[in-house]
């Protein structure tokens, strides 16, 4: 049931550079850059040859061990996936236990700068993904998380190759703990952000401020209103329409909803326990 079907040969490890593109019998194409008469009038230029043959002999061979592997890597993958929660406070691991690619993992560490945290975990010798669009505020986060409803902010993509040991698993699950305690400690006075009363409603003004901030001055203050009161949250970070319903998800409060403001947006939470 599909349309198009793409492959990079990096990914199963062919040479970089070169890939796959199939396309169904009577599904409309147009290219979306130059064209010539080669490849159907779909690629311009000569095709590489030997980067082709080296691309189709190292799908055959990841092939023909795809299933061995695939299981010792979902072994791997499952132990990151129980062990994180019980390791790292305050995170969750998201996506289907079972229905998901056997190599990969994926989990959102709150009170965390995504960015942040991988650069700390790069400096420990581990290359992870992030699925937040945190270089830049002006970014639109993630349309996957949204969909999933998850942070959008301090979430770690997991990629395990193939040929990848128990033991970098075991010091990456070693290590982990303490990069986002790090990262933590640096976020958890940022300053700046005031609370105040308005209308019955504790306000924390975080204009200006990029999550996690806006979620961590969230935090700090709602144990300071009676259950059933609320607190909203100014801000005009994107991943903020993210993040704060997501933390409310987590932390077992209600997300009451967003409003306009005068600088950003307005978003309700009000406390249930």
């Amino acid at each position: 049931e599909w349309s198009l079907l793409t492959g990079s040969a990096h990914k199963w490890g062919g040479p970089a550079g070169v890939g796959l593109l199939v396309v169904r019998k009577g599904v409309r194409f147009a290219a979306q850059g130059p064209v010539d008469e080669r490849e159907s009038g779909r690629a311009a230029g000569f095709e590489n040859i030997p980067a082709i043959v080296a691309a189709a002999a190292s799908l055959r061979a990841v092939r023909a061990e795809a299933e061995a592997e695939g299981a010792r890597l979902r072994e791997l993958t499952e132990r990151i996936r129980a062990r994180v929660p019980g390791s790292v406070p305050d995170v969750e691991v998201v996506g289907d236990p079972v229905r998901r690619l056997p190599h990969l993992v994926t989990f959102s560490c709150l009170y965390v700068d995504g960015e942040t945290l991988l650069h700390e975990l790069d400096r420990a010798g581990f290359s992870v993904s992030s699925g937040s669009s945190c270089t830049s505020s002006t970014l639109t986060p993630s349309h996957v998380l949204r969909a999933m409803g998850v942070l959008s902010e301090g979430n770690v993509r997991v990629s395990l190759p193939a040929g990848t040991e128990a033991a970098e698993v075991e010091r990456f699950l070693d290590v982990l703990p303490g990069a986002v305690r790090e990262v933590r400690e640096k976020l958890g006075a940022p300053g700046g952000a005031q609370a105040r009363t308005e209308g019955g409603s504790l306000v924390v003004d975080a204009v200006g401020k990029r999550c996690p901030i806006p979620v961590i001055e969230l935090a700090k203050v709602i144990g300071d209103v009676p259950v059933g009161g609320t607190v909203t949250v100014l801000a005009d970070d994107e991943a903020a329409r993210l993040d704060i319903p997501a933390w409310c998800e987590m932390r077992g409060q209600e997300y009451v909803g967003e409003r306009s403001a005068d600088r950003g947006s307005a978003y309700e939470v009000r406390r249930r326990s």
